[in-house]
């Protein structure tokens, strides 16, 4: 295969590539997801509800999208 074959694949695969080195490091997927408990104001809750029911985002999707 030539270089500039080569080159084409990692560019257009560049994040790809990423991906991987990042699972080589750690063995986790960077899109993967993870299951934690956290503690929020039932005024929190209750925005989280309304957003949820106007856009029909999941709760857990809203919070990801703000960080």
């Amino acid at each position: 295969m030539k270089k500039t074959d080569i080159d084409k694949i990692m560019k257009k695969h560049k994040k790809d590539f990423e991906d991987l080195e990042i699972y080589d490091r750690t063995r986790q997927l960077p899109f993967q997801r993870k299951r934690i408990d956290i503690t929020l104001s039932v005024e929190t809750i209750n925005k989280l509800r309304q957003i949820n029911k106007k856009t029909g985002i999941p709760i857990s999707r809203i919070i990801e999208e703000k960080f």
